[in-house]
């Protein structure tokens, strides 16, 4: 299992603009096979960063994911709402597996 976290730098003055991406993409994400975690806003430090953390199997089921979402309705919709809004000035995917598993004591 891999997780994908997204880093956005947002513009401080569309925050309003990135949480409704945010709701779009918490319909849309799961609909085309990827284990949202979340989308998270700025709230408190700084005014600019931005997440969205999702769940999926490997690269090859991620590439599927994104033609999925790519040929959705909402998907479609919500990537021209963030080109015509011009709020993302800045979007980086690193993808990470879990390294610490098993959490607790197993005793």
């Amino acid at each position: 299992m891999l997780t994908c976290i997204i880093r956005y730098e947002i513009d401080p003055t569309k925050k309003a603009q990135f949480e409704k991406y945010a709701r779009n993409w918490g319909q849309a994400i799961p609909r085309c096979g990827a284990d949202l975690i979340g989308y998270f806003a700025p709230h408190e430090g700084s005014s600019t960063l931005a997440y969205g953390i999702y769940n999926i199997p490997s690269l090859a089921e991620y590439e599927a994911y994104r033609a999925r979402l790519a040929a959705d309705p909402l998907g479609r919709e919500n990537y021209e709402f963030a080109q015509t809004e011009k709020f993302l000035l800045r979007e980086d995917r690193t993808f990470l597996k879990l390294a610490s598993a098993p959490h607790g004591d197993s005793t």
